[in-house]
């Protein structure tokens, strides 16, 4: 004869998607978090005034924005009319759109900083010169998410090791830049291929210096 047995479930406390959050020195009312989206209307890689509508519409008090992927460099373009924070006249398009989401009060905004890599091709590059990379592998297209496969990439420059330390200061610089323009805090974009996540993975860096794959 088995005996019954009774298993006591252990309760286990419930956090809501309301439930406040400490976050560093940010105190959050809630953890439902407003993620990046390139809408790619920034005209030549300056934010725009209608920006502050698109952000002011997501807005809530005591929440997290985080803005979407902003250029470090020229060279970083891989998208026609993405936002950039290398110039001054781009951290100073930035203040109003970051004025604008703190007026509203307790919000607190933060910039995705980022640099494509070899995620593009010469039509966005500076004098129409191959995109940098931690290898000279070309991206294979795939499908897009509005179904198109048309993407075309250039086969990417492969960085020597002195260069490297001068974007590792281009991610410091639109750090500064950030935080110039009024934004509480910075993401480093390092995901979906681009340059960061291209040095990580091991399939794609083939180097054999100090920045190697392994």
């Amino acid at each position: 004869k088995m005996e019954n047995k009774v298993v006591e479930e252990k309760e286990v406390d419930m956090i809501t998607l309301i439930t406040p959050y400490k976050m560093g020195n940010f105190l959050l009312c809630y953890r439902v978090v407003l993620a990046p989206l390139i809408r790619q209307r920034s005209y030549g890689n300056i934010p725009q005034s209608h920006a502050i509508l698109y952000y002011s519409q997501r807005t809530t008090k005591g929440g997290l924005l985080i803005g979407e992927a902003t250029v470090i460099s020229e060279s970083g373009i891989g998208y026609k009319d993405v936002h950039g924070i290398w110039t001054k006249e781009q951290v100073e398009a930035w203040k109003p759109i970051v004025n604008a989401i703190h007026a509203k009060g307790g919000i607190f905004f933060f910039s995705q900083i980022w640099h494509a890599g070899r995620g593009s091709n010469k039509d966005f590059q500076p004098n129409e010169q191959d995109p940098v990379s931690c290898t000279d592998k070309l991206l294979i297209p795939q499908i897009r998410p509005d179904g198109l496969d048309d993407e075309h990439f250039t086969s990417p420059r492969r960085l020597t090791t002195n260069e490297i330390p001068q974007f590792v200061n281009e991610f410091r610089l639109a750090a500064k830049n950030a935080i110039e323009a009024g934004f509480d805090g910075v993401e480093i974009h390092k995901a979906n291929g681009y340059l960061i996540d291209q040095f990580v993975k091991d399939q794609i860096n083939d180097r054999n210096d100090k920045y190697g794959g392994s």
